[in-house]
């Protein structure tokens, strides 16, 4: 087995180098006070606890053409998931918006995703939360992939997921233990589809693995699920402020979040899968059966095209990281 010291260990992490690394950009650590832009060097200590216990939470936001896009929504989010766990960031959020600025910077390019991770720290490898005595701030910007509907225009295969729902508690935090999470990834790959939707033990509508999901019933009522195991994604949340106005505009009958029933699924004139990444994305088909007339219905059309002129032109919610 071959020694490694300070002498030879940066050497040793550039050996180790793999093809996925040129997907990484840039990582600020608060262990090393700073950001790297070498792949080799992004590193998370092994004794922290977000990596042996998932003691950690995590958001994840988006720079489109050299602005971050609904930043201040995201940090909220994460000061709400870290309240939960009685875990003080490092820094205010103000700052942790700062470091993501940078960082996403320092990565020079202009779409990209941002990874946001508050971790209970290094420490043991003990399960106690007070072995550690600081938390921890991880911000890496990665490759933002294209939107799913730009390369599914036809629209995303769903299946039902046999995946327990996580316990509320978790459900509704964004914490770094995302096992169940993983399983239905999984899941919905190894079925040969795009995703898997989870239902509670009510019956009722939950969400996919990473994705909120919501219907548009024949009487034209946009629903969401309520939330009591379901995250409050922050796509999901805009596309319902955006979605009044089709209500206004008398396209819609209602904006609504509401207990969804496996039937109500099933008889959905559309369904729809919303995500940072994924935007607003059209089910077609569920557990094999055609969604509506098997195509992407109107108002995933126009949802679709209110989320993105907002991710376009709303100043408000864009952060310039990069100036034109």
């Amino acid at each position: 087995m071959r020694s490694i010291d300070k002498t030879n260990f940066v050497e040793a992490l550039q050996a180790a180098s793999r093809d996925f690394h040129r997907n990484y950009f840039a990582m600020y650590s608060s262990v090393l006070g700073g950001v790297v832009t070498d792949p080799a060097l992004m590193q998370v200590p092994a004794d922290d606890h977000a990596v042996h216990r998932g003691d950690g939470i995590f958001e994840t936001f988006k720079c489109v053409n050299g602005s971050i896009y609904n930043m201040a929504a995201h940090l909220d989010r994460l000061q709400e998931s870290a309240e939960r766990l009685s875990l003080v960031p490092p820094c205010s959020l103000a700052q942790i918006g700062d470091v993501a600025v940078e960082t996403v910077r320092a990565g020079g390019q202009p779409n990209c995703l941002v990874r946001v991770v508050v971790s209970r720290g290094p420490g043991s490898f003990g399960v106690d939360p007070y072995d550690c005595p600081e938390t921890q701030l991880y911000i890496v910007a990665c490759d933002l992939h294209t939107p799913f509907m730009e390369e599914h225009p036809e629209g995303a295969r769903v299946i039902t997921s046999t995946i327990p729902v996580k316990h509320p508690l978790l459900a509704t935090t964004k914490t770094c233990n995302y096992l169940p999470n993983m399983f239905m990834r999984k899941e919905a790959v190894d079925a040969g589809v795009d995703f898997a939707m989870a239902f509670d033990d009510g019956g009722f509508l939950a969400e996919g693995s990473t994705e909120n999901i919501g219907i548009v019933t024949e009487d034209k009522r946009l629903l969401f699920p309520e939330r009591r195991c379901v995250l409050s994604g922050t796509t999901m949340l805009r596309v319902i402020e955006l979605a009044q106005t089709l209500v206004d505009g008398e396209q819609l009958t209602e904006v609504a979040s509401v207990d969804i029933s496996g039937k109500d699924v099933v008889s959905a004139a559309e369904i729809l899968i919303t995500g940072t990444t994924r935007n607003v994305v059209a089910a077609t088909e569920l557990d094999g059966n055609p969604v509506g007339d098997g195509r992407p219905g109107p108002l995933y059309a126009k949802l679709a095209e209110l989320l993105l002129n907002d991710i376009a032109d709303n100043e408000a919610r864009n952060t310039e990281v990069f100036t034109a």
